[in-house]
């Protein structure tokens, strides 16, 4: 089986500009095939809506099944054998464990796009919260919870503006939400599963505020009002790696539409689209160094 697949990534990644995002000459057409595709929630808007469709119609024969959820979820699904070609994290710390424990696909792996966190409030709620510095004086706060991503990003704000005590460990993403409570003096916090459920959460009233990715306001530009991008110098550098996920059911087909996939979310097109959806595609090395695991 890895000798097939290197074989298949191979005949892939010889194309060259050829993967299904070079725009000077019409890529080599796959076979009818299936890849199931695992993405953090805060990306289900642009890939549904855009990205799937654009490769689509450079690859109309792949048949593309997107599954969303929290990107600790879906790493948790992998490792538990659910079937996925790919990966597609809104933080370097799942895709790390998966590739340390051997379930990535060795050459696929691409820093795709950043995101900021920011702290939001609905339109109307008459808060007087500015931003992350005054957050506990809010009636009622939509958090994520620490496995979450951007729980674990807004965490980090917290203790890096002094805010919330760092754990010995240094693990942020182990800072319950009783205990960000406690440090904001005592505020509600209603704990939500993934940041398309804070979005809904601030958007429809149910809390005055919430951290959520800039990402996530696209489509709540009537309902949401954004206080504070919070400065990547307390968050750090919101990086969303993708990468073909080793799947022993999967043919060589789908194997290598898995990788031409990866490959087209670094193209021009896919970059451009990111761009339109409030993404950050200027990703690089530094960037991703600059992200604590």
């Amino acid at each position: 089986m890895k000798k097939q697949l290197a074989i298949a990534l191979t005949a892939v990644l010889g194309m060259g500009c050829g993967f299904a995002a070079c725009a000077d000459e019409a890529p080599e057409q796959f076979d009818d095939t299936q890849i199931i595709v695992f993405a953090a929630k805060s990306l289900n808007t642009v890939l549904d809506e855009s990205i799937i469709p654009a490769y689509n119609e450079l690859q109309p024969n792949v048949t593309i099944t997107p599954s969303y959820d929290s990107s600790g979820t879906l790493m948790t699904q992998i490792e538990e054998g659910a079937t996925c070609d790919v990966f597609f994290s809104a933080a370097q710390k799942q895709m790390n464990e998966l590739e340390d424990n051997g379930l990535v696909v060795d050459g696929t792996r691409a820093d795709i796009v950043n995101n900021q966190v920011c702290v939001v409030t609905y339109k109307d709620s008459g808060t007087k919260v500015t931003g992350l510095a005054d957050i506990g004086t809010a009636s009622s706060f939509a958090l994520a919870d620490g496995s979450v991503p951007v729980g674990k990003y807004t965490r980090q704000a917290f203790v890096n503006a002094g805010m919330v005590p760092e754990p010995e460990d240094g693990d942020v993403s182990l800072i319950t939400t009783q205990e960000v409570s406690d440090a904001l003096g005592g505020i509600e916090i209603n704990e939500c599963a993934n940041v398309g459920a804070v979005a809904a959460a601030v958007s429809e009233g149910a809390n005055e505020v919430g951290t959520t990715y800039f990402s996530d306001t696209y489509g709540f530009e009537d309902t949401l009002i954004i206080l504070e991008k919070v400065p990547y110098d307390l968050t750090g550098d919101v990086i969303y790696p993708a990468a073909a996920i080793v799947n022993p059911e999967a043919d060589e087909t789908a194997q290598a539409a898995a990788a031409d996939f990866v490959a087209f979310l670094t193209s021009d097109t896919a970059k451009e689209i990111f761009d339109s959806y409030y993404f950050d595609t200027n990703v690089g090395p530094e960037a991703a160094e600059t992200e604590a695991e």
